[in-house]
């Protein structure tokens, strides 16, 4: 691995390391004040940070390292596996950090790791955000696929912003049902094409950067 590529993951790493450690410090802070909260804020927009810094490196990256298929069948197959490696990721990282901590009533207030489990579902929606406008942007490559995914784009871009408000736990059931639709959703699109999506757990790293 290029010494850049460690330095620049090492660096991406500290910064989620910093960013989670002071939420947890601020939830940890007995009356939850004006003080303990700006705290919390000032270290998800590290960790968000972190998280968009690494997921573009990491996408340079492997653009850099993949053979460009030459005919047109290699093309559409190189976008399907794209596909579902990017769909698989958001639908991971939506049950897992979101869905999931939700029905268990980890983002009620009074609720035990309420700020650290809130943080996580921030950074999640933000990456299945980013992971499902990957995953619609390869489509484009096999015209099955993309006649299949193209009626989800709305529903897609109308998940940017619920990242910044699952972290400030405001998320509620519509929220949470907007992001199990769409990965469904985009879940059918791929059968449908012959692109199977399967869920793909990314690693805290991934994650955060």
């Amino acid at each position: 691995m290029p010494r850049t590529v460690r330095v620049r993951r090492a660096l991406t790493a500290l910064l989620l390391s910093t960013a989670l450690l002071a939420g947890a410090t601020g939830c940890g802070g007995g009356s939850g004040g004006q003080s303990s909260g700006e705290e919390v804020s000032r270290s998800v927009a590290s960790a968000e940070a972190a998280a968009a810094l690494q997921m573009a490196a990491e996408e340079a990256e492997a653009r850099a390292a993949q053979p460009t298929p030459s005919t047109s069948a290699e093309r559409q197959k190189f976008a399907k596996t794209r596909f579902v490696a990017n769909a698989g990721l958001a639908a991971g990282a939506t049950y897992q950090w979101i869905i999931k901590p939700y029905r268990a009533g980890k983002f009620k207030k009074g609720a035990k790791g309420r700020t650290f489990a809130l943080i996580k579902a921030g950074l999640a929606g933000a990456f299945a955000y980013n992971r499902l406008k990957a995953a619609a942007d390869n489509a484009k490559g096999d015209p099955l696929l993309s006649k299949a995914v193209a009626p989800l784009t709305a529903g897609i871009e109308s998940l940017k912003g619920l990242g910044s408000k699952l972290r400030k736990g405001d998320a509620g059931d519509a929220d949470i049902s907007s992001f199990d639709n769409v990965i469904n959703g985009v879940k059918d699109a791929g059968k449908s094409a012959g692109a199977t999506v399967t869920d793909k757990v990314p690693s805290a790293s991934q994650l955060g950067g």
